[in-house]
């Protein structure tokens, strides 16, 4: 029935049971951020947000002892035949029938063809406990792909499109790869969700020499009459009275209370054969009513007639039942709430002689940019947006300043006062004065600026209205020195109200840099044993930008929004009442 659902504990966690915007499809889908800039640029074309379900059948085996682990990747085919990644579905064991409950989000333009392309994948074993959206796909088995357009899923009257898998090359195979069934619906713009806590008692025991290791699985049914999977609970190894986490689903998921969703509990199973524990149908209005009556309702299962439905002494209880409202990346940002931008250069000895052409510090007299100047334009031009006052702390690091002594924390406009520069120019006018009054040295450590960094967040938490978020951007040819510190210094910055993004320029290995930016799953955890509230950082590469496999809006906005909201969520602050009038900008 395609219910095993691979993660961090071998198919055992729970799937889509999170905050609304954590909805993570690891590429270039739907992103409050990206659109709110585009918008506020003058591109007003006509769109809407679509969510894309996917499932498959007959999927082609490519394992021996087993069956395959189904993952798909989608693509937006661009022009010149450059591919931007829209999503990952998660990973799904031993199935070849799945069907998964990670949507992607994807905009619909009326007036653009726009294409799309599926990769199906098997994932093997031992990466089984990576996320998605850190696995290597060129290590995993590839299955097939299909291509379509978006206009041909939503022009069809079920709004769903079946798709015959082929080879890598595009060709029909001779074996049969499979078929993949891509759904869309129009994502539902709502901030109401629902917070909920399900038990059950007298499960049927589905196993021999141990008990039933349930889960829950809900299901939406849409307008075709067909049904998509919207989210599952995690497994209870061994219960027949399991009590499950609290699972939050947002009216995105469910539609309206009144919707009829498919409750369905199973028996796991590692094999990918889950039994089916008993199933009901019940909206979110009724859930609501369970828990206020505080009453249970009985699982039913076909008869092994099919004439009618068995009633089982099994039920399932809501002890915990609240609705919550969700805001928006945009709702903090327009009611408000402002992002203050902060920015440091490396000035290591790593990055080469500034006088050699081949220095990522070479100043052209052509005028033609050098890696850390087209990094900073290029950033520049996003960053400044969201940063009312234009006015940007500055700093460098690494280098032996005017006195004589290495500092990993300078000004970079020479100043001994303050280190705000006025906007992109100002940064650019700063950048090019230091490279002539700072000798390059090291190392390379980052913990001073990002301790400079959490000393202006501080500050701005312990304010009576915390509507600064802070974003320290770190330029960086990607040589760290002090690993272990930084770390430190991130994991105790994790509270606080601030994101990092670290943009690597040059061709080093910037392997440390992925370490530090939490996409494995594993957060920080710093010398001490202490473990980072949330994760704060981004890592891009300037290289993958600048060879078009990512947009420059994109790659910096990514992880931004979900880091603001995590932040906020984790304080319990809401964006200011709308009758209230914006603060002055200040730092």
């Amino acid at each position: 029935m395609g219910g095993c659902f691979s993660d961090l504990r071998g198919g055992k966690e729970g799937v889509g049971i999170g905050m609304v915007e954590d909805d993570d499809n690891g590429g270039g889908g739907h992103n409050d951020a990206v659109h709110h800039f585009y918008m506020a640029q003058g591109f007003q074309q006509m769109f809407t947000q679509l969510q894309l379900s996917l499932s498959a059948s007959n999927l082609l085996d490519r394992d021996i002892a087993s069956k395959s682990d189904p993952m798909v990747v989608v693509y937006a085919k661009k022009k010149e035949g450059i591919v931007e990644e829209l999503g990952r579905t998660e990973v799904i064991l031993n199935c070849l029938n799945p069907q998964w409950i990670q949507k992607i989000n994807v905009t619909f333009q009326f007036e653009i063809v726009q294409q799309l392309e599926f990769h199906v994948y098997d994932v093997d074993t031992q990466y089984h406990c990576i996320p998605t959206k850190a696995l290597t796909l060129r290590d995993q088995d590839f299955i097939g792909m299909a291509n379509c357009t978006l206009s041909e899923i939503v022009t069809k009257k079920s709004q769903s499109l079946t798709l015959r898998l082929q080879s890598k090359n595009g060709y029909s195979s001779s074996r049969n790869l499979g078929a993949l069934n891509v759904h869309a619906e129009e994502t539902i713009s709502s901030r109401n969700a629902v917070e909920m806590i399900f038990h059950c008692t007298n499960l049927d025991n589905k196993d021999i020499f141990s008990k039933t290791d349930p889960f829950i699985r809900i299901s939406r049914i849409v307008e075709s009459g067909g049904s998509v999977p919207i989210c599952k609970t995690e497994v209870i190894d061994n219960n027949l009275n399991p009590i499950w986490k609290p699972l939050c689903l947002s009216s995105k998921q469910f539609g309206s209370k009144e919707n009829p969703l498919i409750i369905e509990c199973f028996d796991f199973n590692s094999n990918g054969n889950h039994v089916l524990v008993g199933k009901m149908q019940k909206s979110i209005l009724d859930l609501e009513k369970l828990n206020k009556e505080k009453i249970g309702a009985n699982f039913v299962i076909q008869s092994s007639n099919h004439s009618k439905e068995k009633v089982l002494k099994g039920k399932l209880f809501v002890d915990q039942y609240c609705e919550i409202e969700q805001f928006s990346f945009i709702d903090y940002i327009s009611s408000g709430f402002e992002l203050n931008f902060m920015v440091a250069v490396d000035f290591t000895a790593s990055n080469g002689n500034p006088y050699q052409p081949d220095s990522l510090h070479y100043i052209d007299v052509s005028g033609r940019l050098n890696s850390y100047q087209k990094a900073i334009m290029e950033v520049g031009e996003v960053i400044q947006f969201y940063d009312s006052d234009r006015l940007f702390p500055a700093w460098g690091f690494g280098g032996r300043t005017h006195s004589g002594t290495i500092s990993h924390c300078f000004n970079l406009n020479g100043s001994s006062g303050g280190s705000e520069v006025e906007g992109i120019e100002g940064i650019m006018d700063a950048y090019t004065s230091a490279l002539h009054n700072v000798t390059l040295a090291g190392p390379t450590l980052f913990g001073p600026i990002i301790n400079m960094a959490a000393q202006m967040a501080s500050h701005s938490l312990s304010s009576f209205n915390c509507i600064k978020y802070h974003v320290l951007l770190i330029i960086t040819d990607g040589v760290v020195t002090d690993l272990q510190e930084t770390i430190d210094a991130l994991v105790k910055a994790s509270d606080l109200p601030l994101s990092i993004l670290i943009v690597g320029v040059g061709n080093a290995d910037f392997k440390s840099m992925e370490v530090l930016d939490a996409d494995n799953g594993h957060r920080l955890e710093s010398s001490n044993g202490r473990i980072a509230t949330r994760d704060i950082v981004q890592f891009v590469p300037m290289r993958d930008i600048q060879s078009g496999q990512i947009s420059v809006v994109q790659a910096l906005l990514e992880e931004l929004p979900d880091q603001f909201l995590s932040f906020m969520r984790s304080k319990d602050i809401k964006p200011l009442p709308s009758h209230f009038p914006h603060p002055p900008s200040n730092h």
